[in-house]
């Protein structure tokens, strides 16, 4: 599906009420007065809620999925590939922190459909992650640890970025790139 300048105007300003008030809680008719137009309008450019929610949740899904195969098949070191999936999730993150609000709050509520493609590519996700770690660990490039305790720590810092990021906008993407991936690949002793 197309979206259009207006349709993007619709997910981006959902997005910021979903974070803000829960996808739940979020009317068509909260959108449209958010959008200053008319109830009926919305629904030119938009057929449901879900619908919204589906282009929020799926795009950045697909974002992620798409970028972590290319880094997979790269010639990087496992240790370079980690960086490149903290920079994925910093570049989305500090682009857009509200549609990650969804993929992580809201997606329980996507059509069936669209709620199996979603699971499918999160789990897709996690396996290419869990491969890089574990040829890391085996290669000796990472500490022989517990390859899940290793994914959880990361995988949970990276997805919840967004919560911190939004309260600490002075940092900039480059310090926080730099510094996050030192922080978990390095640790801080």
């Amino acid at each position: 599906m197309k979206i259009t300048d207006r349709k993007t105007d619709i997910v981006s300003i959902s997005a910021k009420l979903f974070k803000e008030k829960g996808y739940s809680a979020v009317t068509m008719r909260d959108i449209a007065q958010a959008l200053e137009i008319k109830a009926a309008s919305l629904y030119n450019h938009i057929k449901s809620k879900q619908e919204i929610l589906g282009l929020i949740v799926v795009g950045i899904a697909e974002e992620y999925t798409f970028t972590i195969r290319t880094i997979e098949i790269s010639e990087a070191t496992s240790i370079q590939k980690i960086e490149n999936v903290i920079q994925l999730h910093i570049d989305i993150t500090v682009k857009n922190p509200d549609a990650l609000a969804s993929l992580n709050n809201d997606w329980m509520h996507l059509p069936k459909a669209e709620l199996s493609y979603f699971l499918q590519m999160r789990e897709e996700y996690e396996d290419i992650f869990r491969r890089i770690v574990k040829k890391g660990i085996v290669d000796g490039e990472i500490k022989n640890l517990n390859s899940e305790v290793i994914i959880f720590s990361i995988l949970s810092t990276i997805r919840t970025l967004y919560l911190w990021y939004g309260k600490k906008k002075e940092f900039s993407a480059a310090t926080l790139k730099s510094n996050l991936s030192k922080v978990l690949l390095e640790g801080i002793v």
